[in-house]
Formats: C-alpha cells, sequence, structure tokens
C-alpha cells in the first residue's frame, strides 16, 4: 500500500507548519510505510512547512502538482509551462474586476510547470489569507474564474488550490501524473477532491482508467482529520 499526501490543508494548517505532534507520529509512520506527497506548491514552500527532513526521507515528492519530482531529495524530473500572454493578460483582467478590496501582492507566481494565480495575492498576511479563504468559501470567487477561464482556454487547466489560490497548468499535467507511477493499491488524501479542486483529478483520472477498485480516496477538512484517520488506521 502507497499512502499519498497533499500537503497544505492536508498534512499541514494552509501555508503553515505541520503541527508537532502530528509530525513526531508521522515520522513513526513513515518507517513502516511508503509515503508520497504530490502538492501544487514548489520545493521550497514544502520544506517550509514539513522541514527538510521530512521532505528528504519521503520516497516521492511530487511538486509543482506534479511536474517536478524528487526521489529521497534528489530531483528526477520535470516538465516546462510558458503561460500565453493572451491568457496572463485574462489574469489581469479577472483581478481588476475582483470585488475582493485587498491586493497584496505577488498575483502571478510562475513556478515549474504552472502558474498559481491569487486575487488576495501571496503576499498577503495569514489574516488576509483566512479572510479572503472565508469570503471565497461564502461567494465561490476561484470556482468562477476556474471555470470560465475552462470554458475560454479548454487546452490549458485552472483549478482550485490551497486556502486562496487558483493553479494553471497545460491539459492534464496535473496531481494525477502519480498514477503513470504507482504501482499496486494506495490511499489518497486531500483537502480538495471535489470537481474543480487539484485534488480532483486524480480521482478523476483513476475512474477513467478502471483504478478505483482496491484504492482509497479520501478528502478531509485540515491535518486534524488526516491524523485521526491516519491513527485509525495505523495505531503503533
Amino acid at each position: 500500500m502507497t499512502y499519498v499526501f497533499d500537503v497544505d490543508g492536508t498534512l499541514t494548517p494552509s501555508r503553515l507548519k505541520m503541527d508537532d505532534e502530528f509530525q513526531k507520529w508521522f515520522f513513526r509512520f513513515m518507517e513502516s510505510n511508503k509515503v508520497w506527497l504530490v502538492t501544487g506548491s514548489d520545493k521550497d514552500k514544502t520544506i517550509e512547512q514539513i522541514g527538510e527532513e521530512m521532505w528528504t526521507r519521503v520516497d516521492r515528492a511530487y511538486q509543482c502538482s506534479g511536474n517536478v519530482l524528487y526521489i529521497n531529495g534528489v530531483e528526477k524530473r520535470r516538465n516546462d509551462f510558458d503561460l500565453p500572454e493572451y491568457y496572463e493578460n485574462m489574469l489581469n483582467m479577472m483581478l481588476d474586476k475582483s470585488p475582493y478590496p485587498v491586493r497584496a501582492g505577488n498575483h502571478i507566481e510562475n513556478r515549474q510547470g504552472l502558474v498559481n494565480f491569487s486575487i488576495v495575492g501571496r503576499d498577503c498576511t495569514q489574516e488576509e489569507r483566512d479572510a479572503y479563504g472565508k469570503w471565497d468559501d461564502e461567494n465561490g470567487e476561484r470556482s468562477e474564474i476556474c471555470e470560465e477561464l475552462n470554458g475560454r482556454y479548454p487546452w490549458i487547466e485552472a483549478v482550485k488550490g490551497g486556502q486562496i489560490s487558483i493553479d494553471i497548468y497545460d491539459k492534464g499535467k496535473n496531481k494525477a501524473q502519480i498514477l503513470d507511477d504507482l504501482e499496486g493499491n494506495y490511499m489518497f488524501f486531500g483537502d480538495h477532491m471535489k470537481p474543480g479542486g487539484n485534488d480532483y483529478p486524480v480521482f478523476e483520472k483513476a475512474s477513467a482508467l478502471g483504478k478505483l477498485k482496491g484504492n482509497h480516496y479520501i478528502e478531509v477538512n485540515g491535518w486534524k482529520q488526516t491524523f485521526k484517520n491516519l491513527k485509525g488506521i495505523w495505531n503503533k
């Protein structure tokens, strides 16, 4: 069995460090189980959250929605993605017309294999992050943006990621890329498993490939639920 985890909102609070108690327990879990990570964040952001020791010791770390693969800390492959100018212009138009009042900066962030877009901006404080996340839950702005972008440009994929942002990449270059490497049964944990979320493509592709049987897709509402579920599976 391979245990596959999203990071932000699944193993950690959004953009914050992993809980100390959970981290100590998770190190023990990793000693007896095969663990993969797949996250929209880049290597440096993930290390900030879970620590370099854990990041290096996991069997595989798929960064930038699977567009960069590290095995025990060593880069093995990467995909490129260049955001077309017309698409970037559309993002800037959406930024201008959003009714949300706060603009913290760093709204279009280039990562390996994808672009991360945020209305409030990735330079926001934790308080501003939480405020936008709550507002978006109530107003559905990110879902509406993704729907419009995917309707206009079906060869490029836009999905909600984390608490405040949208991940954008070439069609199919999403977290479901891990399925090309998975052998045997697996259990996948993510906090954005519904259609439009950046964890959903894993379930969607597995369904299309007939890989649902024997595998598990667990949607969580935060790291505490992940911790609780794991202790119910492996209580040692």
